[in-house]
């Protein structure tokens, strides 16, 4: 038989199913892979029961739901001062996931180059790769993951369209200060770039800090690219409903794209998230305060374990120097955790092409029940 196409020959599965796999097979307690363990708010799940029982079950519009585009619109303007056109500005897609392959296929010729700022969500370089496209790291230097500018600069060529920028930043729990914001934003525009700002835990913030999306800049919202996505903020991941907002002109590349992908998403699950985006100033305070109360328990059990390192002020991530405790490099000492202590959590050295800084870390996930944390912590202490 024929072989496949080239551009996947060097695909492997994604780090996040390898360590979700490992975790069922040792019977490990998994604080891999990125989702919570626990249902999301019951006033969303009862408007979608509402939606399917109104018949909201045929094909939605392909761009997206009117009512959900209406909401996003609306919650922009509220939170941020942005204004998107509904009608012509926003496209719902199946998760922020689809979003970035959408965004990247629509922009990204053979030969082109994108910037990615290491350590990276594993879907950017697939997404690159399989439009031909040559991903260019830049390493977030550790322990504050700051770029250096100079560096950024030198990478880029007359052959780079686009920079993605991941903020509040998975895997290491990141905010971007507005000045470090400001840095990329003018070697944006310097350089006449795209920008791709993915910022799917735009409301998992914690202590009073507040998301800066990168379209507030000066001079950045005709070059932005925004991607998030409903499922971190009601924490029902399997939904899978996520967006693009940009101008008309690249909306339109998206949508061109999108509609050959999936053509449109689910209907009445966009009808639901609509609703539960009119409850957000409602919502958020109370999902918040969950969220931190378990940050706050697990990163003073790690502390307490020896593990020394910067309290995370967004995401539901932790990235934990592991050199304190062994010299193993992080893919063996993951294995030595799920295999001897039953706890799987992700190596993040997969999130990185240049550097070797993730292969002193490992990333734990602590938006789970309080006795599943409870249990990692017990496992943890036998280290």
């Amino acid at each position: 038989m024929k072989e496949t196409a080239l551009r996947i020959s060097d695909f492997k599965d994604s780090i996040f199913g390898v360590m979700s796999r490992l975790a069922r097979e040792h019977n490990a307690i998994n604080l891999s892979q990125g989702f919570p363990d626990f249902d999301g708010p019951e006033f969303v799940k009862e408007f979608a029961f509402k939606k399917i029982a109104e018949g909201h079950n045929q094909y939605a519009p392909f761009p997206g739901s009117m009512n959900l585009r209406n909401e996003v619109s609306s919650y922009y303007k509220r939170f941020y001062n942005l204004n998107y056109n509904p009608e012509s500005e926003v496209t719902i897609t199946v998760g922020a996931t689809e979003a970035i392959f959408v965004v990247i296929t629509a922009l990204i010729n053979p030969g082109d180059e994108v910037i990615v700022l290491e350590p990276f969500y594993d879907s950017y370089v697939a997404s690159i790769k399989m439009c031909g496209g040559v991903a260019v790291p830049i390493t977030m230097h550790a322990p504050n993951f700051t770029v250096d500018a100079e560096e950024l600069q030198k990478a880029i060529t007359p052959k780079t369209k686009l920079i993605i920028l991941n903020n509040p930043h998975n895997p290491t729990g990141k905010m971007w200060e507005r000045e470090e914001l400001e840095t990329v934003a003018s070697l944006t525009i310097k350089n006449d770039l795209y920008l791709m700002s993915d910022e799917v835990y735009e409301f998992l913030t914690f202590d009073g800090h507040s998301h800066i999306p990168t379209a507030t800049l000066n001079e950045m919202k005709e070059r932005t690219i925004t991607v998030s996505s409903a499922g971190k903020t009601f924490g029902l991941t399997g939904w899978k409903i996520g967006w693009i907002c940009a101008n008309e002109k690249l909306s339109n590349a998206f949508r061109l794209v999108h509609q050959y992908v999936t053509f449109s998403v689910s209907t009445p699950i966009q009808e639901a998230v609509a609703e539960g985006l009119k409850n957000l100033e409602t919502y958020l305070p109370v999902f918040r305060k969950q969220y931190q109360d378990k940050r706050d328990y697990f990163y003073k059990e790690l502390t307490s374990l020896g593990f020394k390192f910067d309290i995370p002020r967004g995401t539901y991530f932790m990235m934990v120097p592991i050199s304190q405790k062994t010299e193993m490099k992080d893919v063996d000492y993951a294995m030595k955790l799920i295999k001897d202590y039953k706890v799987a959590t992700v190596p993040p050295s997969a999130f990185y092409l240049k550097s070797a800084e993730g292969e002193k870390y490992l990333r734990f996930c602590f938006a789970k029940k309080d006795e599943t944390l409870q249990a990692a912590v017990t496992n943890l202490k036998g280290l």
